[in-house]
């Protein structure tokens, strides 16, 4: 909303506490945020969070992108009052700046997308519900009260899991249904790979699935093909059970005894994803939601134009932060070609390299009119929680506005590729 004060709150806060003695809980600079962050987890959810897809070079390719474009402020300019609302699916948000989706981050903190939902309800900043979650999206609902919220669906082998995943979004005040395209399989991410570690396996990440009656209801059923082999039986094949068993709701040693853990594990992993998902299975989902649908994972413009052809309400350009294809397009390269595809007759969103202020800005002048971030707050949550999550993204809204402001921009209507140069 418009600001008349000279400088962003939360800069003037930290000088002051600063003044008295406290220092930020989490580091301001973004790359040792993650090296802290990366020091306070674990190997294997350190590898989890920042592992990208084969060598990585997207995940590179998506900062280089960002610094190849630069801001060429303009002076002179009254910015005394700045507004950096933007409006968005029937809502007015105070910033353009979305929670990107997120999955199993209880490895990052106990609290998990319980403590980022509180964060980003006290900013007001739409929370992206992940498909993955550690937590089911009704008690982040709760937690938001009536801050912005979206759910993140990955489209299963089972439609009417799909479609509970729909009713459940809508119930408990989504504004929005995301699908995130780009994951019908699991890319080939070398962090993970070579410590043999896949949360899932241990039933974390999949809260939304327990707390479905569909899914829970079909426990019982018989899956397709064979059963897996027995594991034989060593000191890590009992942690991992035990880990599935109270991940899952009922009571560990009720899991254990009836092998509901078990079951569930297997059962997300054999409906997962569904690498058949084509643009034929969309009116599915259009009939059986009132709620927008957003389509994310495009990088071709003709992809978007289709998506708008097939009635979808936002497009969300993304590569999952270069965790799906190695070598694949940075998203921020990708933006320019489908926003003029898209033709204003959507908004258009980003994610993928998100780091700070000037990245959005960035962004916005390419045509964004929201900017996804990912990773860094997951790295705040790493190290103060709630607290932590919190910090980051008021540093990223604060960063936003100064940079805009300092670019001689008073609004986000004033953002336009007229701000930046690219260098060759």
């Amino acid at each position: 909303m418009p600001d008349a004060t000279p400088t962003p709150k939360r800069q003037t806060d930290i000088y002051l506490a600063g003044a008295a003695g406290a220092k930020p809980r989490v580091p301001v600079d973004p790359a040792r945020l993650e090296a802290d962050a990366s020091r306070a987890m674990s190997a294997a959810a350190y590898a989890y969070v920042a592992g990208g897809a084969g060598s990585e070079e997207t995940v590179r390719a998506n900062r280089r992108a960002f610094e190849r474009r630069r801001l060429v402020p303009r002076v002179l300019r009254d910015v005394s009052v700045r507004d950096t609302s933007v409006e968005l699916f029937g809502r007015r948000l105070p910033s353009p700046l979305v929670v990107s989706p997120v999955g199993v981050l209880e490895l990052a903190h106990p609290d998990a997308d319980l403590a980022v939902a509180r964060a980003a309800a006290s900013l007001g900043i739409p929370m992206v519900f992940s498909s993955q979650a550690s937590v089911p999206m009704e008690a982040c609902a709760g937690a938001m009260h009536t801050s912005p919220r979206w759910f993140q669906l990955y489209w299963s082998r089972d439609d009417e899991l799909v479609e509970s995943f729909a009713r459940r979004a809508e119930a408990c005040g989504c504004d929005a249904i995301v699908v995130t395209l780009d994951t019908t399989l699991l890319g080939w991410r070398p962090r993970d790979l070579e410590l043999g570690h896949l949360p899932f396996l241990r039933g974390q990440g999949i809260a939304q699935y327990t707390s479905d009656p569909v899914f829970m209801r079909k426990l019982a059923e018989p899956l397709p093909g064979a059963a897996p082999a027995r594991v034989r039986p060593t000191a890590a094949a009992v942690r991992t059970l035990l880990a599935m068993a109270r991940a899952v709701p009922g009571g560990a040693l009720r899991n254990l005894r009836t092998g509901t853990a078990r079951a569930a594990v297997r059962r997300f992993v054999a409906t997962y994803s569904r690498p058949s998902l084509t643009w034929a299975d969309l009116p599915f989902l259009r009939a059986r939601t009132r709620l927008p649908i957003v389509l994310k994972g495009i990088l071709h413009p003709d992809d978007a134009r289709r998506a708008l052809d097939a009635g979808v309400d936002g497009v969300w350009v993304s590569n999952h932060g270069g965790r799906q294809v190695d070598g694949s397009i940075a998203a921020v390269d990708a933006l320019p070609a489908i926003v003029e595809a898209v033709g204003g007759r959507a908004p258009v969103l980003m994610d993928g390299g998100v780091r700070g202020g000037a990245d959005v800005v960035r962004a916005l002048a390419l045509g964004a009119r929201a900017v996804g971030v990912g990773r860094p707050y997951v790295y705040g949550l790493a190290l103060a929680g709630e607290a932590g999550v919190r910090e980051v993204l008021a540093n990223l809204v604060a960063e936003f506005e100064l940079t805009m402001a300092l670019a001689g921009c008073r609004s986000v209507s004033e953002i336009d590729r007229g701000c930046l140069v690219e260098l060759h």
